[in-house]
């Protein structure tokens, strides 16, 4: 038989079929599985309309069969088969599909689903066979035919012997090399692992001989020795169905937790469990889960998002990032379409549409889903919160706080009694006549009720956010308002929380003593030194003006390349009602060498209270012990 050239350009395009679209070798078994199924699904949906095919159902099976002695590798199945001239047609065109010609034929009635629609999936093979056999006998047929190749330099198309129809593809596995193990593909282990990773939802069962050991009847007991023998059973090596197409209510909590172990090697059951079946533009079914606790790296660049995305059952990206944003990333699970365009291989997608509709949806799943725990199990929500909870207030300051109306109900703050609030509960909380939401940031929230101006808004029956993580008080200017109340910092220098007669009375006391001020000022180095009418019963506190505070400051300099960092405008604010105002101008008036010292020291301890560093420690050791003899 004269060797056919293939019907493109033949040498350039399947080297490029077999060398650049698939990523991975071993996803070549995943597309021959996903044809046998796929010609399987064809004879089926031919039985529905053809009484003389005479099989239900369970009559269908993959097969796969390894030989190491011979070095092969054979896929069978009990499918349509195919005759001479559709060899030819399906396999001597390269991106020539019959599951494609299949569906688009069959496009208007129910229950055609095909994975296979570009026809390259075939070729995949030869990443890892030397040559390729296809042996094939169409249903009903008389004669069968085999396809036979070596890859770039043709193929030919004879009549064999067959004796059942379906279709039979055996690969010649290539000899092990340096760089590649070609052997493992004839391995047990690996078969198995491979169609449990890539294809253990084909709707047909794939049946391959296992060897096992079997301990031999009377022996391991009454102390005798176990003796074993080696047995072969042909095992299924597929589950069939997924998980996610079963009804919820037929599923126990038991069954979603193995399953979410089983499947994602959590040690612990998930926190929540979401399932969604979309039906509109895009149909898909997702299987989602919110795990307990966060895992080791999973604030670390080497964790990877994404959700598993089936096509029909086969799974064709093991991390679909698009799917989940990343404030959500934290969820792991399965979505499974059969509407996804798929490009070429099983392996590129059209980044178009269609994932942007799912993803959208997604996302609002998942929402409405942890907007539901918050309110029905606050306890779960705060376990929740505590792993996961940094993620969603940085999605709150990430690109320019475009996703704030996504996250801002989800997030908690502690206030300085413990506990956690959301903004809303903040709100609905407020005492009559409070116009902001007040927070204080810091290393702890210890260290944030110690503060001065934390007393002294509390002081006033205001209750006061804490912010704790580096993040926080930059997604919070970020936001800048929540239900129309603003956000303020009570460290603020422009701190507004003194009635009309205190304020104007701490402000004549600033400008009657400006100049005495302005040498504290110089003294120390600060942007000014004010009296205040906000402190209670403190002599000083510290204070920052403009945007940029305190903690802000601290948290830019820890950054990478920080030393050049912008630094907070610091004031010291002077409380008006404490008797060290008096003993200030006294000094100012008569001992300015004093003053100094003096000045020196309140601002050490408002930066004591303030959790900012002393520059000079040594220094007010030596003044304080100076000023007590």
């Amino acid at each position: 038989m004269r060797k056919k050239q293939f019907k493109t350009e033949s040498a350039k395009l399947l080297d490029m079929m077999i060398n650049s679209i698939y990523t991975h070798k071993e996803i070549f078994l995943r597309e021959l599985i996903s044809n046998a199924s796929d010609a399987i699904d064809k004879l089926y949906f031919r039985s529905l309309t053809d009484d003389g095919v005479h099989l239900s159902r369970g009559d269908y099976a993959i097969w796969i069969k390894a030989d190491k002695a011979a070095r092969t590798l054979t896929i069978s199945d009990n499918g349509c088969g195919m005759n001479e001239e559709e060899l030819e047609h399906n396999l001597g065109t390269i991106a020539k599909s019959g599951s494609f010609d299949f569906k688009r034929d069959n496009k208007d009635e129910e229950g055609v689903d095909i994975i296979g629609q570009f026809g390259v999936g075939f070729y995949s093979a030869f990443m890892v066979a030397s040559k390729i056999r296809v042996l094939s006998k169409q249903y009903g047929a008389d004669t069968a035919f085999v396809w036979e190749s070596e890859g770039v330099s043709g193929y030919t198309v004879t009549e064999c012997e067959k004796n059942s129809f379906g279709t039979e593809i055996v690969l010649y596995i290539k000899e092990d090399t340096e760089d590649e193990k070609y052997s493992d593909f004839l391995e047990e282990y690996r078969i198995r692992g491979l169609v449990r990773k890539y294809s253990d939802y084909i709707r047909y069962p794939i049946k391959m001989d296992v060897t096992r050991q079997q301990l031999k009847e009377g022996t391991g007991v009454d102390g005798v020795d176990p003796e074993y023998d080696t047995v072969v059973e042909c095992e299924t090596l597929n589950s069939m169905v997924p998980l996610w197409k079963k009804p919820s209510s037929e599923v126990t909590e038991e069954e979603y937790a193995q399953f979410y172990t089983d499947k994602f090697y959590d040690y612990e059951k998930p926190l929540k469990v979401i399932t969604q079946k979309s039906e509109g533009s895009v149909n898909y079914s997702a299987l989602m889960f919110v795990p307990s606790h966060a895992p080791f790296n999973y604030y670390t660049k080497d964790y990877e998002k994404g959700l598993e995305l089936y096509s029909s059952g086969v799974m064709i990206m093991e991390r679909c990032s698009e799917l989940l944003p990343d404030y959500f990333g934290f969820v792991k699970g399965i979505v499974d379409s059969s509407d996804l365009s798929l490009n070429i291989s099983r392996e590129m997608l059209q980044h178009d549409r269609q994932l942007k509709v799912m993803g959208r949806s997604i996302e609002k799943k998942i929402k409405s889903e942890l907007e539901k725990l918050m309110s029905s199990d606050r306890e779960s929500y705060e376990k929740f919160f505590d792993a996961f909870g940094l993620q969603l207030k940085y999605g709150l300051y990430s690109d320019y706080g475009m996703h704030k109306d996504v996250l801002v109900d989800l997030v908690l703050f502690k206030n300085t009694e413990g506990k956690y609030v959301s903004f809303k509960e903040y709100v609905d909380g407020m005492k009559e006549g409070q116009t902001a939401i007040y927070y204080a940031s810091g290393e702890t929230a210890a260290r944030i009720n110690m503060l001065p101006q934390v007393e002294a808004v509390k002081s006033r029956g205001y209750e006061v956010l804490c912010l704790t993580d580096d993040v926080d008080e930059f997604a919070i200017r970020m936001l800048g308002t929540y239900a129309e109340k603003e956000f303020k910092s009570v460290t603020a220098e422009a701190l507004d929380l003194a009635g009309e007669e205190e304020k104007k009375n701490a402000e004549k006391a600033t400008e009657d003593t400006r100049e005495m001020l302005e040498f504290m000022k110089e003294s120390i180095g600060v942007s000014a030194v004010k009296f205040s009418a906000n402190l209670t019963k403190h002599p000083v506190c510290l204070s920052s003006e403009g945007d940029l505070s305190v903690e802000m400051e601290k948290i830019l300099k820890k950054m990478p390349g920080g030393e050049g960092a912008p630094e907070a405008k610091l004031v010291l604010e002077i409380n008006n009602s404490h008797p060290i105002k008096e003993k200030l101008i006294r000094l100012f008036a008569e001992d300015k060498d004093t003053l100094a010292k003096y000045a020196k020291i309140l601002f050490a301890e408002g930066c004591l209270i303030g959790g900012v560093a002393i520059e000079n420690p040594a220094e007010i050791a030596e003044l304080i012990s100076e000023l007590m003899i």
